[in-house]
């Protein structure tokens, strides 16, 4: 079976965030930017078990996405309801009119133009909304769940979609819609995150962590290109805290078991060309893929609000391409 990943689309929740790390002011940037309206409750919309059905995408997205997020540190995401429809009505759009963040106004199944657009019109409001979006296709059908998890293995091996795993959000909508492309089922698939948490723990975080196995050993086919690679990458790591810090990478290796070790390209706020990366979170990756079903060492240096800071950790990939 041959298998393939449409274009992941531009992290639109990077605008968002960056408004709520400065009080949800005004700025610059297209997409995620904050609502005029008030704020929402943090409980409007939120279920205490997820709404989705047992053997669904969206199921087996979220539970792996949280699963991944609870291993290194990061809390678990809360499904919602409103944004759920956000989230679905966005990946119906993307079925008709080709995986994208931004809607158009005209065009078939417009809903808003941002992700917190369509949060805001089922009612859900917050000045901490963003999303990601992609398309997966295969020449064969998959399990619904094997969709779920092929979306989010794809997110989190992406240099600027990785921030899934790491952002500070608690709420989480997730929609998928299945069309074919080329004659071949195809999947869209959209999340939207808001309101902003905390994080808790000896801050910054990192995803992968100690212990995480099966992760995207390559990725490719993300909008915008990762700098510095001419095909597919490794796996990335993102490095977090929480929006008020201020995280700078300095370094960073990955070793496999015979020795072998890679640099990797390092990704900070002030040095990414296409001005994604938030202040409090950076990202390392290797120019190409590792190996499938190999245990690799990272270590990393860097600071965190301008205090030194170390990572050294282990963690091995599955036979998985994002």
């Amino acid at each position: 079976m041959k298998s393939s990943k449409l274009a992941l689309t531009a992290v639109s929740i990077a605008a968002a965030l960056a408004l709520a790390a400065c009080g949800g002011g005004g700025g610059g940037g297209s997409t995620g930017a904050a609502p005029s309206t008030p704020a929402s409750s943090p409980t409007t919309g939120n279920l205490t078990t997820p709404q989705y059905a047992a053997d669904s995408a969206q199921l087996a997205a979220f539970n792996l996405l949280n699963q991944q997020r609870q291993q290194c540190g990061f809390p678990a995401l809360q499904d919602n309801s409103l944004l759920d429809q956000a989230a679905v009505g966005h990946a119906q759009y993307m079925g008709q009119n080709g995986v994208t963040d931004d809607e158009v106004s005209g065009k078939p199944g417009f809903i808003g133009v941002t992700y917190a657009d369509r949060a805001t019109h089922f009612g859900y409001s917050d000045s901490f909304i963003g999303g990601v979006s992609a398309g997966y296709y295969t020449n064969a059908k998959l399990t619904e769940a094997q969709y779920g998890q092929q979306l989010v293995y794809g997110w989190l091996s992406g240099v600027y979609h990785i921030g899934v795993g790491v952002w500070p959000a608690s709420a989480i909508g997730i929609g998928t819609n299945e069309t074919t492309f080329n004659g071949f089922p195809v999947v869209q698939g959209s999340m939207t995150l808001a309101h902003q948490q905390t994080i808790p723990g000896n801050m910054p975080l990192t995803y992968p962590c100690q212990g995480i196995t099966g992760v995207a050993y390559s990725s490719g086919g993300e909008t915008p290109t990762p700098p510095n690679t001419s095909g597919n990458w490794g796996t990335p790591i993102a490095v977090a805290g929480n929006v008020t810090d201020k995280v700078v990478l300095t370094a960073g290796t990955v070793a496999d078991t015979s020795g072998t070790v890679t640099t990797l390209q390092l990704l900070n706020s002030s040095t990414d060309p296409n001005h994604l990366i938030l202040p409090y979170e950076a990202v390392a990756y290797p120019a190409t893929p590792l190996l499938p079903n190999t245990t690799y060492t990272v270590s990393l240096t860097g600071t965190i609000n301008g205090t030194a800071f170390s990572r050294s950790f282990s963690f091995t990939t599955g036979n998985i391409i994002g």
